[in-house]
């Protein structure tokens, strides 16, 4: 019997998870668990580039492993574990960080948008072009370089390195695709130059992933600024629906959001605020963007969110209560079976590149 191909995505403890996290990734993965070996993992060690509070750590990694066996992934169909429990990733990404280059982790732009900067080095231009004209082209660019440079010192090398780790966690375990939101599919093009690198200097030994993009959703955009994505460090609580949130307040929230100017419902790229909106409503209602706008011919926003705000407030009330059936217990001894079966396969990988790096073998 020919296996099936093999995905893998995780997320971090860290922060409040939202319906963003949830219909961006969570909710694809559930129906990718059908046709194909699907590996989920709690990527804590991604979580610390960052500092945490240890007991804060701990609990949230917990808290996300119920919330993926809440969402609907099956434990019986997939592996579930967390990231630290499988030392392997951590090896490997120390040997992917031997043949990554400088060049290549600079261009990550999630990297520059974490620690907000303009530019990473003296040679590139300025995004946002200063229209002073008592200042020399010169003077603008070394105020953006000393301001970013300053920002770049004190960044941890965990926080710009983190893409190779990710690399790791996907090339240990012969990935043929990786569920994304738009904004990570250069990390899996990371992945795909790092394995096509070490294929070439060392012989055949990862298969070159793809990023796996959910066309609708991949990016729900945040409630209170329709240009930005739904973040769960945002400094605004109406910026987001937590997936804890009380199904009151999340109405609150929905009624609050941001819309565009006009009153009709339109689904359309000039209406930026009103299309992520549909788009929540599509997804978490299972109607086409077709359907909602067919629904609200006629009518205005305030229909419109107000039965938008019933929709997700049904959607997290039948959540939160699959969350709460969920002991502990036994979401430790979930991620402990899965970490079992995560080993078994890194570990085969592990002995694969170990060998083809050079690496004396350990005795039996």
């Amino acid at each position: 019997m020919k296996s099936q191909p093999r995905i893998f995505s995780g997320i971090q403890p860290s922060g409040n998870l939202h319906i963003g996290n949830y219909l961006g990734a969570i909710k694809q993965w559930i129906d990718l668990q059908q046709t194909y070996e699907t590996i989920f993992c709690v990527v804590d060690l991604h979580a610390i580039t960052v500092p945490q509070d240890p007991d804060e750590l701990r609990r949230r990694t917990i808290e996300i492993a119920k919330i993926y066996l809440a969402a609907g992934i099956d434990p019986n169909r997939s592996t579930l574990f967390v990231q630290s429990h499988v030392h392997e990733h951590a090896e490997l990404g120390w040997i992917l960080n031997t043949i990554a280059r400088m060049g290549d982790l600079e261009k990550m732009t999630q990297f520059k948008d974490k620690i907000g900067i303009k530019v990473s080095h003296l040679g590139e231009i300025a995004r946002n072009w200063s229209e002073d004209i008592s200042k020399t082209k010169e003077d603008i660019l070394n105020e953006i370089w000393n301001n970013d440079s300053r920002k770049i010192e004190t960044a941890g090398v965990g926080l710009f390195d983190y893409p190779v780790l990710m690399a790791a966690d996907i090339l240990l375990y012969d990935i043929a695709a990786v569920p994304v939101g738009d904004d990570q599919v250069q990390h899996v093009e990371l992945a795909r130059t790092l394995a096509r690198r070490f294929n070439k200097r060392f012989g055949e030994t990862f298969i070159v992933p793809e990023a796996k993009v959910q066309k609708e959703g991949a990016r729900i955009m945040g409630l209170d600024n329709p240009m930005k994505k739904m973040s769960k460090s945002a400094s605004s609580e109406y910026n987001y629906i937590a997936l804890m949130d009380d199904p009151e307040a999340a109405k609150k929230k929905i009624m609050k959001a941001v819309t565009d100017s006009g009153s009709e419902i339109l689904y359309a790229d000039d209406k930026p605020a009103l299309k992520n909106l549909i788009n929540i409503y599509s997804l978490l209602g299972a109607l086409s963007t077709e359907e909602v706008v067919a629904r609200y011919a006629g009518k205005g926003y305030v229909d419109f969110k107000r039965d938008l705000a019933e929709v997700v407030a049904r959607f997290l009330v039948g959540f939160q209560e699959k969350f709460r059936a969920i002991s502990d217990d036994e979401a430790l001894r979930i991620l402990h079976d899965g970490a079992r079966k995560a080993r078994e396969m890194a570990s085969r990988k592990m002995r694969e590149v170990r060998e083809k790096v050079g690496f004396v073998s350990e005795m039996d």
